[in-house]
């Protein structure tokens, strides 16, 4: 793994503007917020979930607890999209990565918080809380966020990157519930 190098233009100039914060959501009808959870505290294992995550690995610490780390790589996002649209090379060329620590969770509440601390997509200050909560006819899922504004991207990039990945997340989760309630009726062994 390599270390992010942080341009001193940039960083000065993210110093004197406002930190970008968001919220995305994703509402699964059907499961409870008590299924969807065990997914969610997994820690090191967002790669089932997220969408284009090659990998997900564990770096120091035990998975739920706070003050582990992860490294994701292999993600793409909406400037690499923009690369290739552009007929650059770079974005192709580039594993986006990055290392998130788990600052707090609270299984009571269904809910954690992570922060990045290092990365090669320009992710400064990075702090986000995920949460599942209960709905009548199911659960929503919530992804707030907030960051420094990230060179080379817009506002609505990470707020596109996020919403959809949540949004791919909460599908895949439902389908992994449904998957294991099929393996239970036909009388399979759960892995």
């Amino acid at each position: 793994m390599e270390s992010a190098n942080i341009d001193p233009v940039a960083s000065e100039m993210s110093q004197n503007q406002p930190k970008w914060q968001g919220q995305a959501c994703a509402d699964l009808a059907g499961p409870k917020a008590d299924q969807i959870w065990p997914f969610l505290e997994d820690f090191f294992g967002l790669d089932k979930w997220f969408p284009t995550l090659a990998t997900c690995t564990p770096v120091e610490g035990v998975s739920g607890q706070p003050g582990c780390v992860r490294y994701c790589a292999g993600f793409r996002t909406p400037v690499d999209q923009e690369r290739d649209i552009g007929g650059g090379t770079e974005a192709a060329a580039t594993l986006n990565w990055t290392k998130q620590k788990l600052l707090s969770i609270d299984p009571a509440e269904k809910m954690f918080s992570y922060s990045i601390v290092d990365s090669n997509v320009g992710f400064n200050s990075y702090v986000s809380t995920v949460r599942v909560m209960p709905k009548e006819d199911g659960c929503r899922m919530v992804w707030d966020y907030e960051v420094e504004p990230v060179s080379g991207w817009k506002p609505e990039d990470l707020d596109q990157f996020i919403g959809s990945g949540l949004r791919v997340m909460a599908e895949r989760m439902k389908e992994a519930l449904l998957g294991q309630a099929n393996r239970s009726d036909s009388g399979t062994d759960l892995i």
